[in-house]
């Protein structure tokens, strides 16, 4: 096979670069806070693409705010481990609290959500929740009997999604801490 025929990955190449303006794009309009819709034109255009180009890898915007918020919410907290399931879970909690106050994070996971369709908001939360199951996993091997994933996630990420995305008061860390007592009494 000669060097013209064979196929070649381009890491880094057009593709990625396109990914990272696009998905760069969407984070600028949606810290502005504009009343003005977000739109794949209008994105495109802060990006410098066309828009078939948006409307081709990604198809909607709710496509594409799924895609933003799941590469913004994948690996972003470390799953603590302290030696016990209350103390990874408070580290934890807190750590999802502080995130959770950022302006450009509640941005995202609002228009996600506002986009439509469960896929934008388990973007939002997927991660969140597999770091629980990682925490509940590991307190299992160790011969603890912690909580189901479920409970964990209706205790834990159920108030603190609530109170960021529903109030003008998200959580504050030390309450979120908090909320493990209420899961592990």
């Amino acid at each position: 096979m000669s060097a013209s025929t064979a196929v070649q990955s381009r890491p880094g190449g057009r593709s990625a670069r396109v990914r990272a303006a696009v998905h760069r794009a969407v984070g600028e309009l949606l810290a502005e806070d504009t009343s003005e819709a977000l739109t794949i034109p209008i994105v495109a255009a802060r990006a410098g693409v066309h828009a078939t180009t948006v409307y081709r890898r990604w198809g909607s915007i709710g496509d594409l705010l799924a895609a933003v918020a799941s590469s913004r919410f994948s690996g972003d907290i470390v799953v603590p481990d302290t030696g016990s399931l209350r103390g990874d879970l408070e580290q934890w909690a807190g750590d999802v609290a502080t995130d959770l106050q950022d302006p450009d994070v509640l941005a995202l996971i609002r228009a996600s959500i506002g986009a439509g369709g469960a896929e934008g908001a388990c973007a939002c939360s997927t991660d969140r929740r597999n770091q629980l199951a990682a925490m509940i996993e590991r307190e299992q091997a160790r011969g603890g009997t912690p909580p189901d994933v479920e409970r964990a996630t209706d205790l834990l990420l159920g108030p603190l999604y609530y109170r960021a995305i529903f109030t003008s008061a998200p959580g504050e860390p030390a309450w979120a801490r908090g909320l493990v007592a209420d899961l592990l009494p």
